[in-house]
């Protein structure tokens, strides 16, 4: 029988609360973490760890969702699909997609704190969709880190007087170079424009990009050699990736506090000097006025959705692994509502610093704004180095923007790494949870060499093939799975509980009918949009040979067969059954490892128990010490370290002939339990049922 050491004044609180008849008063307080320290939310999972504040864990949400995107994808979205009109779309995708994932992930990674793979305990039969989050997540960290090497080489290159990309006058620089020549004076004035004559105007800030930083190759085909002041960029990425990461959530959720706010100061400041350049109206009136008429074309709403989709991060498994550090009690569902709405703030606060910059660029040049941007690494390193350096005290506005990049990337791979080694740790903890430091030291290591072929001459035509092909289609069908298995298989009731046991209370109902009816509708249009717009990559003009579109399908291929393989491995190594169904029930399932992690936690249903000699069942026997606000008292709950004789008990022990095993008759139990009910004839494993004594 399970004892608990507790003081005095809480027995005397648990005597008072029986003798009132009031059981639950306990119980709800003990759910509901009301004191104002992090030790109020719950104890500390001493072997896996905790978050060691409460900012630490929100502020890691928010740096793992506002990301590169924000700042280079956002903007590029909302000038293809018509300016403001994009936001409304945006806004309704946000709260009937985004949010509700979020919560579920959030929600589903606290209760049982386990990582992406292991958290599939609660449906066996999907566990390859973990897999799936990990070979995402291992396949975008590769090339994520890369984008941040650009950042730290883009600001390392930015601590001089003059910014090495403007002018012509460069060794890389070629006859096709064309220096705008107009500056932008102290008193914001513009000069005249004087274009050489040639049949192929380049920008320096592209011939900087494309013959100096990439020293780019012909095609894909051509990977060359080894960009080598790239290499050690991305050396150095990776060192500050481990050295944050060391030491799990105690040393990355500290980094957060700077990484996470510091953003947010650089966006001020560049949104102040945006909105004071000359054109910048140009830019926020295409930003904010709205073009009404495309509201009605679907790949409008196809765009929001797959940027709220990629922007707050569900199905990379950063979610789950971020919220299983949590303490049982942290109220989660306020983070869910919080961290999407500052999300997409961000992104409409991003976008308004970008877009003043890109009227004055429009300005510039002589050209609309849409005709300016474009989408990927061209916005980040070719269009924003050329507007920087066009702005007085250039040098110092180019730092804070790519120290800036540099911060936003860092914050989202933080989520991703973590959830790639908590994922493989939890999975084998006898053998990597002591020596978490070397596992993150090698995967690190690994994710750097395999990151060389990204910063060769040809390597920016893999990346793009990667980030083409890698997330999409892979990242719908997991968040997919993980709507089927908690909402239809587990059960959105079943959930509701495990979440009221955490916060002392049910959620809306209107996260239920999200999770069962629409958002699953919304994933499978998004899929169908993105079928109906699909291309084939390409990099600016260049076209991809076959072969790399064939690249691109096995990184997608890779993530997706997890799902069915695994299917496959447990139906025939681990499932336990004489016919198809039985094992298939088995399968869908909860474990018996499946519920919350420490033993305090770990009652009504989820309560712990040891096979006796006889094949009856009785509690684990364990100290567990505990505080007044975790005592936990039902009807069949008591504190006491003796148990009460059978005769209180609400049942008597079953006597059904045709059970596996016969009623509990051991005389060193203190009193019987119930035998628990099978599903059928499907042995060693019992579905869900209230057979369980809390204690």
């Amino acid at each position: 029988m399970v004892q608990y050491e507790v003081d005095e004044k809480a027995m005397e609180l648990a005597a008072k609360n029986i003798d009132k008849g009031e059981p639950d008063q306990v119980d709800k307080k003990a759910t509901a973490g009301v004191l104002g320290n992090v030790a109020s939310e719950g104890h500390e999972n001493t072997e896996r760890g905790n978050w060691t504040g409460k900012l630490d864990f929100i502020l890691s949400l928010i740096g793992y969702a506002v990301g590169l995107g924000n700042i280079w994808r956002f903007p590029a979205l909302c000038y293809r699909n018509g300016g403001g009109a994009f936001l409304i779309p945006y806004v309704i995708m946000m709260f009937l997609c985004g949010m509700t994932l979020f919560f579920l992930e959030v929600a589903w990674g606290q209760f049982c704190s386990e990582g992406p793979i292991t958290v599939w305990k609660v449906c066996p039969l999907f566990r390859g969709a973990g897999y799936a989050m990990v070979v995402i997540s291992l396949l975008v960290t590769i090339y994520y880190n890369v984008i941040i090497t650009w950042s730290l080489f883009y600001f390392f290159a930015s601590l001089t007087n003059r910014l090495p990309w403007i002018g012509c006058d460069n060794e890389w620089n070629t006859e096709n170079c064309v220096e705008l020549g107009q500056t932008v004076g102290i008193n914001g004035t513009l000069s005249n424009a004087t274009i050489a004559n040639v049949t192929n105007p380049i920008s320096p800030s592209q011939e900087y990009w494309d013959r100096y930083v990439l020293d780019r190759s012909s095609g894909f085909s051509e990977l060359g050699n080894i960009r080598w002041h790239l290499a050690l960029c991305l050396l150095l990425a990776w060192i500050v990736v481990f050295l944050c990461l060391m030491k799990g959530v105690k040393s990355s959720g500290k980094v957060v506090y700077f990484t996470a706010t510091f953003p947010y100061v650089v966006l001020t400041i560049l949104l102040i000097r945006g909105v004071t350049l000359p054109g910048a109206a140009k830019g926020l009136k295409f930003y904010l006025i709205p073009q009404w008429e495309l509201l009605l074309e679907p790949r409008v709403w196809g765009d929001a959705a797959v940027q709220i989709f990629y922007s707050l991060g569900p199905a990379w498994g950063g979610l789950l692994t971020f919220a299983s550090f949590n303490r049982f009690h942290h109220n989660c569902l306020r983070d869910a509502l919080m961290v999407p709405v500052i999300n997409s703030a961000s992104s409409f606060y991003g976008g308004l610093a970008i877009f003043s910059i890109l009227g004055f660029m429009a300005e510039a040049v002589g050209k609309e704004v849409p005709d300016v941007v474009d989408s990927g690494p061209g916005l980040a390193f070719v269009v924003y180095p050329e507007a920087l350096a066009r702005i007085p005290g250039g040098p110092f506005w180019s730092l804070l923007f790519f120290f800036m990049l540099f911060l936003l990337g860092l914050d989202s791979q933080f989520g991703m790494v973590e959830g790639i080694a908590s994922a493989i740790i939890d999975s084998y903890p006898k053998y990597l949870l002591k020596r978490r430091t070397w596992f993150i030291l090698a995967l690190c290591i690994f994710e750097f060499f395999i990151g060389l072929f990204f910063v060769t001459q040809g390597g920016v035509y893999i990346l793009t093939v990667v980030d083409w092909y890698a997330g999409g289609i892979s990242l719908l069908l997991v968040s997919f799975c993980e709507c089927l298995v908690i909402a239809w298989i587990y059960g959105t009731d079943r959930f509701y509980e495990d979440i009221e046991m955490m916060l002392g209370k049910y959620p809306n109902i209107w996260w239920k009918i999200c999770w069962k009816v629409l958002t699953p509708f919304l994933i499978v249009f998004i899929i169908i949009m993105m079928y109906i717009d699909y291309v084939p990559v390409y990099y600016g003009s260049y076209i991809y040979p076959p072969s790399g579109e064939i690249l691109g399908w096995f990184c997608a291929a890779a993530s997706i067969v997890m799902i069915p393989l695994f299917m496959v491995i447990e139906y025939v190594y681990h499932s336990q059954g004489d016919t198809f169904m039985e094992r298939l029930v088995f399968l869908i399932t909860p474990s018996p490892e499946w519920g919350p992690a420490l033993d305090v936690y770990r009652t009504g249903r989820y309560a712990r128990k040891q096979p006796l000699v006889n094949g009856a069942f009785e509690l684990e026997e364990k100290k567990v010490p505990i505080k007044e606000e975790d005592i936990v008292i039902s009807t069949r709950t008591y504190l006491e370290k003796e148990a009460p004789p059978m005769t209180n008990m609400d049942y008597a022990p079953p006597t059904t002939p045709n059970m596996d095993y016969a009623p509990p008759t051991s005389p060193n139990m203190d009193y019987a339990l119930p035998t628990p009910p099978y599903m059928g004839t499907v042995p060693h494993r019992t579905p869900y049922t209230e057979y369980a004594t809390s204690v």
